[in-house]
């Protein structure tokens, strides 16, 4: 499985930024998508999460209501919708396949190359 992640880039405290990832090679339908981010000085941490097949997501508190993960079977692309960005979102954001749903960056198996979101105050 193959992802590139892109649609990063700067913005201010408030503002939005939609992050695509495109997927290919050999994908199963059954596969969680997922979407991280890692700060400087900081661990890469979960934001949020889609089953491929169902649709069903997942979100870390701190993006809830702000943040909403898609996916477009079709293309197949995920996107990650950042609304109310705020400063603390700034970061290197990764989206991540795993055959199994799970928080934990160690139970996903394939990564993109990370996008860079700065969110200026």
């Amino acid at each position: 499985v193959q992802l590139q992640a892109s649609g990063g880039g700067l913005v201010h405290t408030g503002g939005s930024l939609r992050l695509s990832c495109a997927v290919s090679g050999r994908f199963y339908s059954t596969y969680i998508m997922g979407w991280f981010r890692q700060a400087p000085g900081k661990e890469r941490e979960f934001v949020a999460a889609i089953t491929w097949n169902t649709g069903i997501t997942y979100y870390d508190d701190s993006v809830k209501g702000r943040f909403t993960i898609s996916r477009d079977n079709a293309k197949f692309t995920v996107y990650l919708q950042m609304n109310g960005l705020k400063f603390e979102d700034t970061a290197v954001y990764y989206c991540a396949a795993s055959p199994r749903f799970s928080f934990s960056r160690s139970e996903y198996d394939y990564w993109g190359q990370g996008t860079l979101v700065t969110v200026s105050s």
